[in-house]
């Protein structure tokens, strides 16, 4: 004969929160039996009576008053770990798994892959892949890089990353690049439109109809673009575009230009031009350091909406479409936030720079 349960001791806090939490209709079933069964043996209901009420089982009601008195309500809102399968992979296998993929590649390739690592380990492509997830590994991917080696680089950063963080009152801040030769680019067959379950389709062959390139000018404060297409990309057609941008400026406000060391922007006349034009203060960033100028996210971000999947007949038609772009982008600017500060910069170059010289 069973012995007849003891009253279950539950706080008056403990029994508010049980009953919040029988009574929510978001609170899963199985939380909800769990604090009914606690909330019976609270009132002294036996485990026999408890489990006919609620239709369980005599075990479940000992089992969830035992993990209440064990760790109390929060006992009862995750289930317990459980032991689970064998592991059939033994630590020498995995490591062996881990140092192939980062010390060698196969003979046939340049990196391996869950299957070409699955026969040559002679173990199953999910143990790969789940080894390859818990390392972190992915030998499909690779990533781009290139370290400056302007030997003011730390000086430019400091300038450029400065105006960025703590630009200066009264003035422009605008980052200065051009796009040059974007395709007029024609498929020789129509777009099939986008479907449900279909996506849009084109022909992977084109027709050029010529180049354009875009001059940009991003203001840093508010996200707004000064823009012009010009055929060209030489000091004259610059020299155009800086006259565009006195004229879409205040007068009397100072004018900051982050550029990049394209030779179009230090030839003597575009030198002469600023010369004539005082207000203007040149912030140039380090060399194979493109990265630090915020237009070239403009860039990407017109490269991805406009341009890459755009058909185009004629480079007028590429160029209406761009100025049609600024406009709207301009109606609703957003500004990019730069965050990194130097001494972050610093450090990842730091890590770049020892990996370089390790190998790894």
């Amino acid at each position: 004969m069973w012995k007849h349960a003891e009253l279950l001791p539950v706080s008056a806090k403990d029994k508010r929160r049980l009953q919040r939490l029988a009574r929510n209709g978001n609170t899963p079933q199985k939380i909800v039996l769990r604090a009914r069964i606690v909330l019976g043996a609270a009132r002294g209901q036996s485990n026999n009576a408890l489990a006919k009420a609620l239709g369980t089982t005599r075990p479940t009601v000992l089992l969830w008053r035992r993990r209440y008195q064990e760790a109390g309500v929060e006992g009862l809102l995750h289930d317990a770990p459980r032991p689970g399968r064998r592991r059939r992979i033994s630590d020498k296998k995995v490591e062996a798994i881990v140092n192939a993929t980062l010390q060698t590649t196969p003979p046939d390739a340049t990196h391996w892959s869950v299957r070409t690592m699955a026969r040559a380990q002679k173990v199953s492509p999910a143990t790969v892949q789940r080894i390859w997830k818990a390392h972190g590994l992915q030998p499909h991917r690779t990533e781009t890089f290139k370290l400056s080696r302007d030997p003011d680089f730390v000086a430019k950063l400091r300038d450029v990353v400065g105006l960025y963080l703590n630009p200066p009152d009264k003035a422009l801040v605008l980052c200065v690049d051009e796009k040059s030769q974007i395709q007029a680019l024609d498929r020789t067959q129509p777009v099939l439109p986008l479907r449900p379950g279909i996506a849009a389709r084109q022909t992977h062959d084109y027709v050029r109809h010529g180049t354009t390139t875009l001059f940009a000018a991003l203001n840093v404060l508010d996200g707004t673009v000064i823009g012009q297409c010009l055929p060209r990309h030489r000091h004259g057609e610059f020299i155009k575009f800086l006259e565009r941008i006195e004229r879409s400026t205040p007068r009397r406000k100072q004018i900051h230009l982050i550029l990049d060391n394209y030779g179009t922007h230090k030839h003597p006349k575009v030198q002469q031009w600023f010369a004539a034009h005082p207000r203007y203060h040149l912030h140039f960033t380090p060399t194979s350091a493109s990265w630090l100028n915020l237009v070239e996210r403009f860039f990407a971000e017109i490269t991805r909406k406009r341009i890459r999947r755009g058909t185009f007949q004629s480079v007028p038609e590429l160029v209406r479409a761009i100025k049609t772009y600024l406009r709207k982008h301009n109606e609703n600017p957003t500004p990019f936030i730069w965050t990194a500060s130097v001494k972050k910069i610093m450090k990842k170059i730091k890590h770049c720079k020892e990996a370089l010289e390790t190998g790894h």
